[in-house]
């Protein structure tokens, strides 16, 4: 088969299509910070140089897409919330300062606008940069930080929140989660007006990790579906993350209409590609502290040869189960990627397939 660019390898997958070899789009944004030489601290309020430190990382390691991501405060501060900034370590809203000091605050709450809110900006910048410098052959995701339950529940408090969904009338819970699904998508659409080949949401506060997969369909899934849809009908891949352990929710996932599902390692992905509709690309899911930070070499070849084999390339992005810890080895990440490029060639995907 004819050697494909990165953003072709990509743009196959999402077609349905066998690429020349399956595509590695690593969770990588504080990795790559630190590849450059940066810190966190140095970026998160700088879009170009979190931009460049995406260029310097994906020059020097040849994967195949970047994925804008700053941290998971972003949309919240942008709407009023009070976010702790930190030197190492990406920033964190401060949920004892909660904006909706009572959940009918929310009906006089902003709308807010990408190009002037907060740091939304500065995610653009870096994606408009990311996009001129390399977006002809490099795919880019373009984060629009977090999901509609992950937003109610850091503009509330998470334990308060926690507490409403029990005691709360249910329409004032799901006014919240409209407006927290309004803002996420107006961040989403944003990401295409800068160039993003696709955009992606996080909703780990939507996951097992916090709450049954039966509040999951009650109050996540639904406001998921409806933002699934509002962005991609505006012409753009969308994508969820929930981080943890999801194999109680998997299948709810895959009829959010999201064109992929970035999976972490928690997940069965063997049962998850079962599951899911395969029009639904699956992205993940190695896990990145054993073995990309704690393992060695031979273990992460062995870990991204029992994924491949798990999905046998079926609408598959290797990725990391979750974000990268900064503090990966540069040697297990280059294992990371020619085990990638091994293991999902065109010819051992053919293979797989037709065992």
């Amino acid at each position: 088969m004819k050697e494909m660019t990165s953003l072709q390898r990509c743009m196959a997958v999402l077609n349905g299509d066998i690429p020349d070899m399956l595509p590695v789009i690593p969770q990588s944004f504080m990795f790559a910070v630190e590849t450059a030489g940066m810190k966190i601290g140095d970026v998160n309020r700088n879009g170009r140089k979190m931009a460049q430190a995406h260029i310097i990382s994906q020059e020097k390691y040849g994967y195949d897409g970047c994925v804008i991501d700053f941290d998971d405060a972003t949309i919240a501060e942008a709407v009023g919330a009070k976010v702790i900034f930190r030197e190492d370590e990406p920033a964190t809203v401060d949920e004892g300062c909660p904006v909706l000091k009572d959940l009918r605050d929310v009906y006089d709450m902003p709308i807010p606008d990408p190009l002037r809110s907060g740091r939304l900006c500065e995610w653009l910048e870096a994606t408009r940069t990311l996009v001129d410098a390399i977006g002809d052959r490099v795919f880019v995701m373009g984060r629009a930080d977090q999901g509609p339950f992950s937003i109610a529940c850091l503009l509330r408090g998470t334990t308060q929140f926690m507490m409403d969904l029990l005691t709360e009338d249910k329409q004032l819970i799901n006014d919240v989660l409209e407006y927290c699904r309004k803002i996420s998508a107006v961040f989403a659409k944003a990401q295409k007006d800068a160039g993003a080949h696709a955009t992606s949401i996080g909703d780990a506060f939507a996951g097992p990790n916090l709450i049954s997969p039966d509040m999951y369909r009650e109050f996540a899934l639904e406001p998921e579906r409806k933002l699934a849809k509002d962005v991609q009908d505006y012409g753009i891949p969308f994508s969820i993350h929930i981080c943890g352990n999801t194999n109680g929710i998997i299948q709810d996932m895959g009829t959010t209409g999201a064109r992929i599902l970035e999976v972490d390692w928690m997940l069965d992905i063997k049962e998850a590609r079962r599951l899911v509709p395969e029009n639904i690309v699956l992205m993940g899911n190695v896990d990145p502290s054993f073995p990309l930070v704690i393992g060695t070499p031979i273990d992460v070849d062995a870990a991204v040869r029992d994924l491949i084999e798990a999905t046998q390339g079926r609408s598959h992005i290797v990725s990391s189960g979750c974000a990268m810890g900064r503090n990966t080895p540069p040697e297990n990440f280059k294992a990371f990627i020619a085990a990638a490029r091994k293991y999902g060639s065109y010819e051992e995907i053919l293979r797989l397939q037709n065992k």
